[in-house]
């Protein structure tokens, strides 16, 4: 490598570390003791504490982009065949966050385990980045499924799940609680059966009719009599969906200067044929144009059309979709910002 290439990898280098100090000026550790690439992750760490076996055991590790440069992910890997781990997409650009799922083997795996999840960057600069992980898997208590999953679930829908709790070892082993950690997820434990040092037990999860759209990922804790591992989590998830869906939710129209215009669609999915009755604005801005459908359909494209004021500044626009038959519109927002020419 010649000296003027050493020159301009030491300068970008510098440069990297400036700006990540600007956006993140809280931070405080040094180069020294922590790569430009460590300073993205949330946590330095996970642990999974005490699981019981066949559980489902997973947890998201947050990156976030603190730099101008866009980064890759080259590769993801972990230390041990207990663990895996896989990332949600592999290229950030700047200020975007993703996660690495990061799961635990319950079922061939037992006892304490101790692995490493090990992330690799191959831009802007080579950087490995080790995560230790740990976990304390069980083998007295197992649940069956291993992990309250609701799937897709309707908005305004009351759903339940059943999972089987398994004990062996005390004849007087007890569940005495069920602890939530989510407002629209209620939870209770039934013993079913007891005897011969086995215990059984059926917990039914409830997800509330009024959980809102989006997605619900937590954890309920089995509060039992056992001294040394008296809590049991159990994983949550549901993805709580709109008899009507607007795609995207928040339109980005970027950077435009006076009179520019800029075409984009807006897709409304139902999961039955609707009508749209009428589209208005929030303001009287009178920038937009909509071609409004006059069909019955299941989804509806809406061409979209920003005719960008003489007004510079940021601008923010928010629509409401009358759905024919429906009792709540369907709502969407669209931003940008306006410069001089």
């Amino acid at each position: 490598m010649t000296t003027a290439s050493l020159f301009r990898r030491a300068l970008w280098g510098a440069s990297l570390w400036l700006c990540a100090t600007a956006i993140a000026p809280g931070q405080t550790a040094s180069p020294a003791t922590e790569s430009w690439a460590h300073k993205m992750f949330a946590e330095r760490s996970i642990d999974f504490g005490t699981i019981a076996r066949g559980a489902d055991a997973r947890h998201r590790l947050k990156i976030t982009n603190l730099y101008k440069q866009s980064v890759h992910i080259a590769n993801v890997r972990t230390s041990c065949g207990c663990a895996a781990a896989t990332p949600s997409q592999s290229t950030l650009e700047s200020r975007e966050e993703a996660y690495i799922e990061v799961t635990m083997d319950t079922l061939k795996f037992s006892h304490r385990k101790d692995s490493n999840v090990i992330v690799t960057f191959d831009a802007p600069l080579y950087q490995e980045v080790t995560i230790p992980l740990t976990a304390y898997i069980r083998t007295d208590v197992v649940l069956t499924p291993g992990a309250a999953n609701f799937g897709a679930v309707d908005l305004g829908s009351a759903t339940q799940r059943t999972i089987d709790v398994a004990y062996a070892g005390r004849d007087d082993w007890t569940i005495r609680g069920v602890q939530p950690h989510n407002e629209y997820v209620t939870a209770e434990a039934k013993e079913i059966s007891r005897g011969n040092g086995r215990v059984n037990y059926e917990v039914y999860v409830t997800l509330k009719p009024n959980a809102p759209v989006g997605v619900i990922r937590d954890q309920i804790t089995l509060l039992t009599d056992d001294a040394r591992s008296p809590e049991v989590p159990l994983l949550v998830e549901a993805r709580v969906e709109a008899d009507i869906t607007v795609t995207p939710a928040v339109v980005a129209l970027g950077t435009l200067a006076p009179g520019d215009s800029r075409p984009t669609n807006v897709v409304l999915r139902g999961r039955k044929p609707f009508t749209i009755e009428k589209i208005e604005c929030g303001s009287d801005e009178e920038s937009f144009r909509v071609r409004m459908p006059k069909d019955e359909k299941q989804v509806h494209v809406l061409p979209l059309t920003f005719i960008a004021p003489d007004k510079p500044g940021d601008f923010s626009e928010e629509f409401t979709v009358t759905i024919a038959g429906r009792p709540e519109p369907v709502t969407f927002r669209a931003y940008g910002k306006i410069v001089e020419k």
